[in-house]
């Protein structure tokens, strides 16, 4: 757990962070999320003391990271940043291997750590593990400074705005690995990003900044459906909140389902389980359709799911 103790950080007479608190449970997401310049990347960089406090405390299992060695306490905390900041001249194994190595483990074991998370990455060890960072795309680079953050299996995991500077669907597509990763390793995270949608998307709880200060901290969906200002409101959207509640939702948990998963009709078109309400409402629009068939990831059809509950959902 991470606790943040009217926590206050100036730059000379600028205050960059204005006395906030802010509690993240073991195991969650807490997406920071603002405008430039709100504070956000301060926030995250003060919890690994990259920037030092000017007030306050900030505690990690009830402990004040003061009183720890900087060194030992940024070990124990994976960092993603924008851009990756992989060592150029270093193999791709060699740059997820970096913190296992600086901590000492035995050689096979630090590869057989390379192995499963460049697998669990997506990434196949036998063809890009001797690769060097200028011969990967960069959705490809990001994954694997992904992998070397969590490569000493870090109890934290801080990320700031690691997707920024992908293209959309190379930003979606991680986006949904990180979603993946999320529910096998369960990571406490801490998130940074100004895009709104990535913070519906990716969160457990929202902490949304401006001007310093956390104007609101909260689930996804209370923030959508009760922004605490006027500041939130504009941030989440006044006119589409309702299909971005559907976004928070997958199809999954509301379909009616068969008693037993049944062969699909040849070509016969659907959504899969872990689809937003949102995806399934847009295709049903498209194909004039009532309804969907629901398939599972084994391509099964497992169900169905209707217009009519994508509505009642919503309300």
């Amino acid at each position: 757990m991470i606790e943040l103790k009217n926590v206050t950080c100036r730059f000379g007479t600028s205050v960059a962070v204005d006395r906030i608190s802010l509690t993240i449970e073991t195991g969650e997401v807490c997406v920071l999320v603002g405008s430039s310049g709100c504070g956000k990347s301060t926030t995250l960089r003060m919890v690994n003391r990259l920037l030092p406090l000017s007030a306050g405390e900030i505690l990690v299992d009830g402990e004040n990271i003061t009183t720890m060695n900087p060194e030992q306490l940024r070990l124990n905390m994976g960092y993603v940043i924008q851009g990756t900041g992989l060592f150029p001249h270093w193999t791709v194994a060699r740059n997820v291997a970096m913190v296992p190595e600086l901590l000492k483990w035995p050689r096979q074991r630090i590869d057989e750590r390379v192995q499963e998370l460049l697998t669990l990455l997506g990434l196949d060890p036998a063809i890009h593990a001797e690769k060097y960072p200028q011969q990967l795309s960069g959705g490809q680079a990001q994954r694997v400074g992904v992998a070397r953050a969590l490569a000493a299996d870090p109890n934290i995991l801080l990320m700031d705005e690691p997707f920024g500077a992908l293209d959309a669907i190379t930003r979606e597509n991680l986006q949904l690995e990180m979603l993946r990763i999320q529910r096998q390793v369960r990571k406490t995270t801490v998130f940074v990003t100004h895009d709104i949608d990535e913070a519906l998307k990716l969160a457990t709880r929202i902490a949304v900044m401006d001007q310093g200060r956390i104007i609101q901290h909260d689930t996804p969906e209370n923030i959508l459906r009760r922004p605490a200002s006027d500041f939130v409101e504009s941030l989440v959207g006044k006119q589409d909140r309702g299909l971005k509640l559907m976004s928070l939702r997958r199809v999954g948990d509301l379909m009616q389902r068969y008693p037993q998963a049944a062969i699909p009709e040849p070509g016969e078109e659907g959504v899969q389980e872990d689809d937003s309400l949102r995806l399934a409402l847009s295709v049903m629009l498209w194909q004039d359709s009532g309804e969907l068939p629901v398939f599972n990831g084994d391509g099964a059809k497992t169900g169905v799911v209707t217009r009519e509950r994508i509505f009642q959902a919503g309300a």
